[in-house]
């Protein structure tokens, strides 16, 4: 039987009191690798963490799924007035989006109350309820609000889902599993894009093959009118299950996703700030594949008693006889109370922006489109051109995760939105020019179509992981949850903003290209001039480097509790 936290602690500091074992904890504290081949050092921890990363997936799944749904024939028989009005197509992508920013502005107190994986569970089920309105939509009324719903759940669960990731993880790999979320991301943009290829030729790829082309001229050919060219009785050709199998496919992961949880393990850290010490130390020994009374096992669940204390002490400092709603509300205002932890918020702020209004969701809710306006014929090859992007978009997502901890953060942004810019200009220019008669240009539209794949490499392996990363390191231990769900909703809010305005700016030449370009140059002189570096910071050095003079009056709060708890000082260095 396990011991107890309490005679553990009170172990520890007799321990720590003659010195005897003291060296043991600290080399307890720092074993392990760092990063990437850390990640297969405890594979419970891994298959977990790739387990829990299905909530990226449903998010990318998502993102991807509708771009080509908004480009079959047979959707835009049964939904003509979305199909065909620009404006209606930018709310239909983006009514989820804005559902999406009020659960994560929403979850964080949420989860907090109710834990991160319960709170999982809890989104799935309405993600199901969301997803199954879309599948079986008979009318817009049904197909907008199961986007709405859907969105809810989405925005929790990007808020949730990496911070479970995080507080189940040792600290040495946390950037390594964040990674993992958007490689997750990817994924389900790949797998969205070419299931929904594959069944776009259920049936054949046009509605009615007998019935010639009525809509306007895209590239000098006449496009499918879906007020025109459907037959009385619907389509002859291509069926409703072309759209309704791709939407109604994100039901199977998110059952797995909540089935699977049920068996997951709580999170060690939410487990203490319930005062569930027991049960926390049960869960830590669990994950770390080791008994209670080990050393590292002991002197984590040590750090993980002293962090939780420490968040509670200052803010009952800063905030004395605070009630529960008031504690939420203070959390707020303290992130604003300096300039230091304002440019944090800043920062994590800008970050989010930065990655949402550089284009790449852009490129991912309309590609299909993008490349039909680029010469490809809208029914096949455009819709295959988006699969081959979205295997472009995973694969350059992988050396984010080895070398995120190696160059740095600030080099990879630099690089990669340098290259967004160029990219973007290109392709911009080259639509300006001769965007109105591709046919009479092949050569110009097949260099815009490899930019635009070289556009995606760039933010792939840059801001695409490194804007979920950046927000979970720059914080204070005891404002991070409240600043993730502020740099959250500000993602979620930016892409919003993105889905509704680019089917407007699509129709106007290279407008489209150019916003997303000045985005890309704002992002560069940003990182430039305002980021500093996180890379192998330790929380005293990140203080340091926004100029927090609250620091060092933290620090000893914090080495204090150390004490107390019979923490060797040095293993604070690993917290």
């Amino acid at each position: 039987m396990p011991q107890s936290p309490r005679s553990n602690s009170i172990e520890a500091k007799q321990e720590g009191g003659n010195g005897s074992s003291v060296p043991d904890l600290v080399l307890a504290g720092s074993e392990g690798r760092v990063g990437f081949r850390g990640l297969f050092e405890n594979k419970f921890v891994l298959g977990i963490s790739l387990f829990s990363t299905l909530g990226g997936f449903l998010f990318g799944y998502d993102q991807g799924v509708v771009s080509n749904v908004l480009a079959i024939e047979s959707f835009g028989a049964k939904f003509p007035a979305i199909y065909t009005d620009a404006t209606l197509k930018g709310w239909f992508v983006s009514t989820l989006l804005l559902a999406a920013w009020c659960g994560a502005s929403v979850n964080g107190p949420v989860c907090d109350k109710i834990g991160r994986k319960v709170d999982i569970i809890c989104n799935v089920v309405i993600f199901l309820l969301g997803s199954s309105l879309q599948a079986g939509a008979t009318s817009p009324v049904y197909l907008f609000a199961g986007r709405a719903v859907a969105g809810l759940a989405i925005g929790s669960l990007t808020h949730v889902v990496p911070m479970y990731l995080a507080e189940i993880s040792s600290a040495k790999i946390r950037g390594s599993l964040v990674s993992l979320q958007q490689l997750a991301i990817t994924f389900g943009i790949l797998v969205s894009y070419w299931i929904a290829y594959g069944t776009s030729h259920i049936g054949g790829t046009r509605c009615a093959p007998e019935i010639l082309y009525t809509g306007a001229l895209l590239n000098g050919k006449p496009t499918f009118d879906p007020y025109t060219d459907v037959p009385p009785g619907g389509c002859t050709g291509q069926t409703q299950a072309s759209w309704r199998i791709p939407l109604a496919f994100q039901i199977f992961p998110a059952l797995c996703l909540g089935i699977g949880m049920l068996f997951m393990p709580y999170s060690p850290r939410w487990l203490v700030e319930q005062g569930r010490e027991e049960k926390a130390l049960e869960e830590l020994s669990h994950l770390r594949r080791k008994p209670a009374d080990n050393h590292s096992v002991r002197i984590e669940f040590l750090e993980i008693m002293a962090e939780v204390r420490f968040a509670r002490e200052v803010m009952r400092a800063t905030y004395p006889n605070a009630g529960p709603v008031r504690q939420i509300i203070n959390k707020y205002f303290t992130l604003i109370s300096s300039w230091p932890k304002s440019k944090r918020v800043i920062i994590g702020c800008l970050t989010m922006m930065f990655q949402q209004f550089m284009g790449i969701n852009a490129l991912i809710y309309y590609a299909p489109t993008i490349f039909g306006q680029l010469g490809l014929d809208p029914n096949t090859t455009s819709l295959f051109a988006t699969g081959v992007y979205g295997i472009v978009n995973m694969l350059a997502t992988l050396p984010a995760i080895v070398l995120l901890d190696s160059l740095g953060r600030r080099p990879l942004l630099i690089s990669g939105a340098a290259g967004c810019f160029t990219c973007l200009a290109i392709v911009g220019s080259l639509v300006t020019v001769y965007g109105n008669d591709w046919p009479a240009h092949a050569v110009a539209a097949r260099i815009a179509i490899v930019f635009v794949f070289v556009y995606d490499v760039n933010f792939s392996y840059s801001w695409a992981p490194i804007g979920w990363v950046i927000p979970s390191e720059i914080f204070p231990l005891h404002l991070r949850s409240t600043g993730i769900s502020i740099t959250t909703s500000t993602t979620w809010l930016s892409n919003f903003v993105v889905g509704l305005v680019t089917p407007i700016m699509l129709n106007v030449g290279g407008m489209a290209y150019f916003i997303f370009a000045g985005f890309s140059l704002a992002a560069l002189l940003s990182v430039l001039f305002f980021f500093p570096e996180t890379k192998g910071r330790t929380l005293e050095e990140t203080d340091a480097a926004f100029g927090d003079n609250v620091a060092d009056r933290e620090r000893e709060h914090m080495e204090g509790i150390y004490r107390e708890l019979g923490l060797p000082i040095r293993a604070l260095l690993n917290a």
